[in-house]
């Protein structure tokens, strides 16, 4: 049931991604030894993860599609992250990196519901996540790790589910957006925990949410994740765009991390859907042209591609950008670092 609801939640452009409590949980680690098992079918698989954290397969970073499978292995570790009480197997790796850094730990182009999360040698859970992605794979972003220290990575599955997995880790790399001179500030106050979004928000909340008016060159904007009620919300933006006199709306955006723009229609909260969609970030800018009717206006999404923090924190802030191009106005590019200072 919460699956269907999250699906209903995504295709409506609602906010929640509908978790249970997160509150840390864990079965004990201090379980007997297991008892033998069936190994899996493919028993030569690349760099198969091992059953429990004594029999850890070491990996070294990078890791570039490493290929494996949870399938005929136990489930011995779960953590609420945020759903708990799953029965899934598991399997671990370790990670001992040579320099203090962030980590990028994704599981995207994995054949089934997956799970991770990361504990320090201590059994400290320093990184976790469930759905990053819409078809519900999982995603570790700018974890913080020591140089030479262990770590241990538990590939599990939503509630029961398995299979096989594909992983990849790396070194965190900050996008810092170009952001134009004079670009016109979103706004918005600061993400906090049961923040109630009510700034621009459009039809989130019920239609209570409002909507931006935007009629300049730039605009610089923040957008992000945050827990409301013990649930996993998005920050949604939306906004009023009017059309230009030539009949042509232009919009390249970019963004810290990866993010949707959405040109959305009818104009009503009860049938709007999405009519053109770019993805967007991290670094990796995309264009949107809409053609209407010289001076009607145009209802535009911006929002991340996931729904849980991918650090793992209760409050999650990236910046994006839109630039109008249609307005013939010259604009000069500053470093984010530059113009930090004034935003927020």
């Amino acid at each position: 049931m919460v699956r269907l609801m999250m699906i209903l939640a995504l295709l409506t452009l609602s906010l929640p991604s509908l978790a249970l409590d997160p509150a840390l949980s864990s079965k004990s680690l201090d379980k007997p030894a297991s008892t033998a098992v069936a190994p899996p079918a493919d028993v030569d698989v690349l760099r198969q993860g091992g059953d429990t954290i004594a029999d850890a397969v070491l990996v070294t970073i990078p890791v570039v599609d490493l290929v494996g499978t949870t399938t005929g292995y136990t489930d011995d570790y779960d953590h609420d992250c945020p759903y708990g009480g799953g029965t899934a197997p598991d399997v671990v790796y370790s990670i001992i990196p040579d320099e203090s850094m962030g980590l990028n730990i994704d599981m995207f182009g994995s054949a089934y519901d997956t799970k991770i999360w990361v504990y320090d040698v201590d059994l400290n859970v320093i990184g976790c996540n469930d759905d990053y992605y819409p078809d519900y794979t999982s995603r570790i972003e700018n974890m913080l790790v020591n140089a030479g220290e262990q770590y241990y990575l538990i590939i599990d599955g939503y509630s029961d589910d398995h299979g096989e997995y594909l992983l990849n880790i790396e070194q965190f790399t900050p996008c810092e957006l170009d952001v134009p001179a004079g670009a016109m500030l979103e706004g918005e106050p600061p993400l906090a925990v049961d923040y109630v979004d009510t700034y621009n928000g459009g039809c989130g909340n019920g239609g209570t949410g409002g909507w931006q008016y935007w009629d300049s060159p730039a605009l610089l904007g923040v957008s992000g994740n945050y827990i409301l009620e013990g649930a996993n919300y998005r920050d949604t933006d939306w906004f009023e765009i009017p059309i230009g006199p030539e009949g042509i709306l232009v919009i390249e955006g970019d963004a810290q991390f990866e993010s949707y723009m959405f040109e959305l229609g009818p104009q009503d909260c009860n049938e709007v859907a999405v009519i053109q969609n770019m993805e967007i970030g991290p670094c990796t800018p995309a264009t949107m042209t809409i053609v209407g009717e010289p001076g009607s206006m145009v209802w535009f999404w911006v929002g991340p591609q996931f729904y849980e923090s991918p650090d793992g924190s209760d409050v999650f802030e990236f910046n994006y950008t839109l630039v109008n191009h249609s307005f013939v106005v010259g604009v000069e590019d500053h470093s984010w670092s530059g113009v930090k200072a004034l935003f927020r």
